[in-house]
């Protein structure tokens, strides 16, 4: 696993999910407003960009079109971080109601290309379910994040660049540590690094206990890091992290220590290849 501890390290925060529920941690954001400031909290942290899930006032999961744009328009009122939508939403949803936002046109939007047992439920993500998804992203001009949770999804996102669906060179983030998944190994991690290819940009996202170590090899191996309450709601052994930009924080020191910079949101841009972002407020 090559390392370039030069480039800007692009730290994605994921202050939501669909999973993570306040009965667990009071620190959760449910509301617009509340995933808004969080995400302004993790820009003024260190974070380049904010993964987004929907929710209900009562933490429902939601992709609600209507609930997306809001949040957007919290967000974008309170700073110029990043926003990627998923496109995964909850367990069970369909494939038309994880993808109606994306009218919107968010920076960027995960793209899942495989199913994956999650615990004790199914993450469905048939091959046409995958292709309609990525077709939505090409319609609205949106760069889709490769979600793996295992190593057939590499494969996969490689066959759809064969078939004209994605473009090259791609971005993945290693989803690692879901019950089911790939396990949260740095073993793991490298193998993953060395599938994909060499033009391409990577992050990893480690599930519990295992996401601030696996952040941390990331960072001295040229990767990226994803943080936050969606994957992880503890900051040390038994203590919950007031929110997920107290992981933010934590990795950034992390790289402050080795000698990484930071990557802004233009950085991160950039990095990503993403094109300038567009304004579904001004139609």
């Amino acid at each position: 696993m090559a390392a370039n501890t030069d480039a800007p390290l692009i730290i994605t925060a994921a202050v939501v999910g669909a999973e993570t529920m306040r009965e667990r941690t009071p620190h959760v954001p449910y509301t617009p407003e509340e995933i808004a400031e969080e995400a302004k909290r993790c820009y003024d942290a260190g974070a380049a960009m904010v993964h987004v899930h929907g929710r209900r006032d009562d933490g429902t999961p939601t992709q609600d079109r209507d609930t997306f744009a809001e949040i957007l328009r919290q967000i974008r009122r309170r700073c110029d971080i990043l926003v990627q939508f998923s496109t995964g939403g909850a367990v069970g949803m369909d494939v038309e109601e994880r993808i109606e936002a994306l009218e919107l046109r968010p920076d960027m939007a995960t793209l899942t290309t495989g199913t994956v047992n999650f615990g004790d439920e199914v993450f469905l993500n048939s091959l046409p379910m995958i292709r309609a998804i990525a077709r939505r992203l090409d319609h609205y001009d949106i760069r889709p994040e490769i979600e793996v949770f295992d190593t057939g999804m590499i494969d996969t996102a490689l066959r759809l660049c064969d078939e004209g669906l994605l473009e090259v060179p791609l971005h993945f983030d290693f989803v690692l540590g879901v019950p089911g998944g790939m396990g949260a190994s740095q073993r793991n991690l490298e193998f993953l690094v060395e599938s994909i290819p060499d033009d391409s940009t990577w992050s990893v996202a480690g599930m519990g206990r295992h996401e601030l170590p696996l952040g941390y090899r990331a960072i001295k191996a040229g990767g990226h890091v994803r943080v936050g309450l969606e994957d992880n709601i503890y900051l040390d052994k038994g203590v919950l992290a007031k929110g997920s930009f107290e992981l933010v924080e934590r990795i950034a020191q992390r790289a402050e220590e080795v000698g990484r910079p930071l990557a802004t949101a233009e950085e991160a841009r950039q990095i990503l290849r993403l094109g300038p972002p567009a304004d579904p407020f001004t139609a």
